[in-house]
């Protein structure tokens, strides 16, 4: 098996805990407020990765810590942004706005690295762009709906898009310098350190010590955060940005599908073509598209 196919296939199965992990986070909600469990599975993250990469941690250097600093800075501003935002905008437009990244990581290619982009690739991001957008708005409501005006949680949520889809592209570029290991590591150490700084501004920190609240810690902490992030760093080193984006595209049709699972939440038509679309575009990149190698690769050598 080829190093690409290792790194599509477990880029899916990040994606996979990602999804399936919606349940258990909205569960733990009950006990924490968003912002602090965010910083303290963060942490949890952070520590396990040092213990289990600690030959690699105390090698970093000034370059190392450059790009850590800026991925680890975008992780905790999409993680923010979404938070922030959704308590502002509704569930449909935050999901839906969030998944924007999937058309912005190919924008942003094409406009800073004078990336071309395969018409297949591009027809695979219009169809998951459609996939997300009739999974995430709910049944009862119109694609236009509410949209017609634009409040400060709408902008917030596109701010992490943005960031998620630039986090993306300068993570594949980290890792493909340096160790992915002590990208992992840097990227959680410091969004965590970022986030525990900005509680205190941003929300009302509460938390019930619960099992149930221990016990989500413990799984987005290890599988969701500390494994998750080290695959991808590890991954996208053989994967082109638009096509991790795109395999990001699946995590709401995975939290679909544990919702069904877990919580017995019925499955509409809807979100079923929904998912349709998203898997279609992915398959579609896959096997047809191609991504032209850039002509310039300026924005990542101001780091090096």
């Amino acid at each position: 098996m080829s190093r690409s196919l290792k790194a599509h296939i477990l880029l899916v199965l990040v994606t996979f805990v990602w999804g399936a992990t919606f349940v258990v986070i909205k569960n733990a909600l009950a006990d924490i407020s968003p912002l602090l469990f965010n910083a303290i599975r963060m942490t949890f993250a952070a520590a396990c990765l040092a213990i289990f990469y600690w030959r690699r941690v105390i090698k970093i250097d000034a370059v190392v810590f450059r790009y850590g600093l800026l991925t680890g800075t975008l992780l905790w501003l999409g993680y923010e942004f979404q938070t922030t935002g959704l308590k502002l905008t509704s569930a449909s437009k935050s999901g839906f706005l969030t998944g924007v990244s999937v058309v912005l990581v190919p924008l942003f290619l094409a406009l800073f690295w004078k990336r071309k982009v395969n018409r297949w690739t591009a027809v695979g991001v219009a169809a998951a762009m459609i996939g997300l957008a009739l999974m995430t708005v709910p049944a009862g409501e119109s694609l236009v709906g509410d949209w017609a005006s634009i409040n400060l949680g709408d902008i917030l949520t596109l701010g992490c898009a943005v960031a998620f889809g630039f986090h993306i592209i300068f993570l594949g570029r980290a890792t493909q310098r340096h160790s992915f290991e002590q990208i992992a590591f840097l990227q959680t150490a410091i969004a965590a350190t970022l986030m525990f700084a900005t509680v205190p501004l941003i929300e009302k920190a509460h938390v019930s010590w619960t099992p149930q609240l221990f016990w989500a810690i413990g799984v987005t902490g290890l599988l969701g955060t500390a494994a998750a992030f080290t695959i991808q760093a590890w991954a996208q080193q053989f994967t082109p940005p638009t096509h991790t984006a795109l395999i990001f595209a699946l995590e709401p049709v995975f939290a679909w599908l544990t919702s069904y699972i877990v919580l017995g939440e019925r499955l509409g038509a809807r979100a079923g073509l929904g998912a349709l679309f998203i898997l279609t575009g992915i398959l579609i990149s896959e096997l047809k598209g191609q991504v032209v190698a850039p002509a310039s690769d300026d924005l990542a050598a101001e780091l090096a």
